[in-house]
């Protein structure tokens, strides 16, 4: 009887043995198998652990860990700020070093996020307004009379900035005849507004980059933090690092970016709190 047992035990054992392990790769119809852990459409975090906040069907999580270039750096060149620049069209140039204009940032197919085709460029933004991606180190755009506050800075393919300090140019300029002196405080904490922007549709909608520019300043717990308000939905950002969003509706989509304080109240300056709209179409 022993000896019936203990066969019988031996086959359950080897019978279990060859059985699929129940874990989460699943076999899929080219015969490959994929991680269900792991999102490859991009509709969702990656990885559980990076989201950060959950809202009204929001959520918020650390933008996966991209190419750095720890020696990129950016030059300003012209216009010559120390004179007014006359009106109309104006020449911008920048010298670029150690990192390439118009090539593919390594990881672009693998961020599942909106992509520029033409590459890496620079995001040229004038007094806060929507940046312009300028893909040459010259470009021109047409100014009228005013006080300009001119930042640029180095952008990965899909729009990210390059966060150091050789990476970007801030300074101010006059155009025409200026009727009032300038305000803006170059040495004060100032944020500036980025991404997103504009339009997204299809595959692009699942996940959104947020991501700003910091000047003069740090974030913390504790510190100053930038308090993000996504359709009415609060959120408060302690770490100078890129977004990403996921669970936007459908259509218009507003984003509101403040610098604030340790006591959350706006700080002072001109850029230090902007509301944008995005729109989101199905195709």
């Amino acid at each position: 009887m022993k000896k019936i047992i203990l066969f019988a035990s031996a086959l359950y054992f080897m019978a279990a043995c060859n059985e699929p392990a129940n874990n989460s790769s699943s076999q899929s119809h080219d015969g490959h198998a994929h991680d269900s852990a792991h999102n490859h459409e991009g509709t969702g975090p990656q990885d559980s652990a990076q989201v950060l906040f959950k809202k009204d069907g929001i959520s918020i999580a650390y933008f996966e860990e991209s190419p750095d270039f720890p020696d990129a750096k950016l030059t300003y060149m012209k216009p010559d700020i120390d004179k007014p620049v006359k009106e109309g069209k104006t020449l911008f140039q920048y010298k670029v070093e150690n990192f390439q204009l118009t090539e593919q940032t390594a990881d672009a197919a693998h961020k599942h996020c909106n992509n520029s085709e033409k590459g890496q460029h620079i995001h040229h933004i004038l007094n806060n307004e929507p940046y312009t991606a300028h893909y040459t180190d010259t470009f021109s755009k047409n100014l009228k009379a005013g006080h300009y506050v001119n930042l640029a800075f180095l952008s990965r393919s899909y729009h990210e900035s390059i966060k150091h300090k050789g990476a970007y140019q801030l300074n101010q300029f006059s155009v025409g005849k200026a009727e009032t002196k300038s305000t803006f405080d170059a040495s004060a904490p100032h944020m500036f507004y980025s991404r997103p922007k504009g339009d997204y549709v299809g595959a692009d909608t699942k996940k959104i980059l947020l991501d700003f520019y910091l000047v003069n300043t740090e974030l913390s717990e504790n510190g100053n933090k930038v308090r993000a308000i996504i359709n009415k939905t609060e959120f408060m950002l302690t770490k100078w690092a890129p977004y990403a969003i996921y669970g936007l509706p459908m259509g218009e989509n507003t984003i509101s970016l403040e610098l604030v304080d340790k006591d959350n109240k706006v700080i002072p300056g001109p850029f230090n709190k902007v509301e944008r709209k995005i729109t989101l179409k199905e195709q």
